[in-house]
């Protein structure tokens, strides 16, 4: 699925983050492993690559301290997600219970900026409600 290592991968997502999401995007900064992508609503995306298993990631939007959400893609095998269709892929819609299909792409990249489309997308109806 890919085949860079994990950190020219979170490097290529750093730049797809910045240059094509830049009307969403402040700032975005390593953290240990991880890459912090902070967004101008003062809400977050973590991204993570493993380093030890080949195609693990997650994209967690951490929205708790604005209206209690949270949104996640990941692969992470979990046996509670057995039922989702697209095991091990599967998207954690607005609380870490609420878990459904992946709605976006299984390929790492592609996947980030389906994820990426889908926070636009939510920012976008935010903020027309807030108006």
């Amino acid at each position: 699925m890919n085949s860079l290592p994990p950190s020219k991968l979170l490097e290529q997502i750093k730049r797809i983050a910045i240059v094509e999401f830049s009307e969403l995007v402040v700032q975005a900064s390593f953290i240990g492993p991880k890459l912090r992508i902070f967004l101008a609503d003062d809400s977050f995306i973590d991204v993570w690559v493993s380093r030890k298993l080949k195609d693990r990631f997650g994209f967690h939007w951490e929205r708790r301290h604005l209206d209690g959400t949270i949104y996640r893609y990941d692969n992470f095998p979990d046996s509670y997600w057995r039922f989702v269709d697209t095991f091990p892929f599967h998207f954690h819609e607005g609380s870490q219970d609420n878990v459904v299909a992946s709605p976006f792409s299984l390929n790492t990249v592609q996947g980030f900026r389906d994820f990426m489309h889908f926070v636009a997308q939510r920012l976008k109806i935010s903020s027309e409600e807030g108006d």
